[in-house]
């Protein structure tokens, strides 16, 4: 029994690997998407969806509230996502995502009444410093919506996450299946507004098929073996690869504010985490 758990834990953790570099691509195909990008997160969510669909093989079985609230979390995560890329660079969007893990913290403390450690306090404050280091350097560049929706992204994904694992033993992906229907829905009347050219639907199929539909199924299928640390800690490939591609093939370069704000929030939760398991090995 206990070899059997452990060879899934192994495959889990390929599995969250390959999520991670398959979302890792979402920045530079939403670059490069010339589109409405409410449009582009539904038609993303559309194409998502017959992906998932082929691979259920069976419609939804019950739409419970747990469900549903973790749904309408995945539609915030993505219709935020996918706007803060387009107002702001790349690497802030995906950086300031990524304080998920701190959101988690606080929402355990105020929704589960569990007991904010001091080291968890100490982590929660280096991100708010990490965080406020975004906006300094963007006060002139016009970023600074963009900032503050990619962290409304990051409490997205952290009640997202939440959701995953409170449905962990009754197959999480119908969530993102649900998710992706509301998001598709919410953006017909976009889809409207203009006609996006062929390079740009040739990226709406890329990020719909690969960057959210399979990789989504790849991550579901893991949530229930790893612990909910795991689950959002080794996706830090994701923030660690996204500025990478979008350098590589836009130009696009984070400022040295963000640069340092990011380098802050993920060294602060790798740490915290890091600790954390020593503390539970012990």
């Amino acid at each position: 029994m206990k070899k059997f758990i452990t060879n899934h834990r192994k495959k889990a953790i390929i599995y969250l690997i390959t999520a991670s570099i398959l979302w890792s691509t979402g920045g530079l195909f939403i670059k490069l998407v010339d589109w409405n990008p409410i449009a582009i997160a539904g038609a993303r969510s559309g194409i998502a969806t017959l992906v998932m669909l082929i691979y259920l093989k069976k419609p939804i079985k019950k739409l419970e509230k747990t469900k549903l609230f973790g749904a309408c979390s995945y539609t915030a995560l993505l219709i935020c996502f996918v706007t803060a890329n387009k107002l702001t660079t790349s690497a802030n969007a995906i950086l300031l995502q990524f304080t998920a893990p701190v959101w988690i913290l606080l929402f355990s403390r105020l929704f589960l009444n569990e007991k904010i450690k001091k080291y968890d306090l100490i982590t929660i404050l280096i991100v708010m410093l990490g965080m406020l280091l975004f906006f300094i350097g963007d006060l002139k560049s016009g970023n600074m919506l963009g900032n503050f929706i990619a962290i409304l992204s990051g409490i997205a994904m952290a009640t997202f996450i939440i959701f995953l694992k409170l449905n962990a033993e009754d197959s999480p992906i119908q969530i993102t299946l649900i998710g992706n229907i509301l998001t598709f829905t919410i953006a017909i009347p976009f889809f409207f507004l203009s006609v996006p050219n062929i390079k740009s639907v040739i990226g709406l199929l890329i990020l719909g098929i690969f960057q959210l539909g399979i990789s989504y199924i790849f991550y579901t299928s893991a949530i229930k073996y790893v612990s909910t640390v795991e689950a959002i800690l080794i996706p830090i490939l994701e923030p660690l690869l996204n500025p990478i591609w979008v350098f590589l093939f836009t130009g696009e370069t984070p400022s040295y504010w963000a640069f340092l704000g990011g380098t802050i929030v993920i060294t602060s939760i790798v740490v915290r985490d890091f600790y954390t398991q020593k503390k539970l090995i012990k």
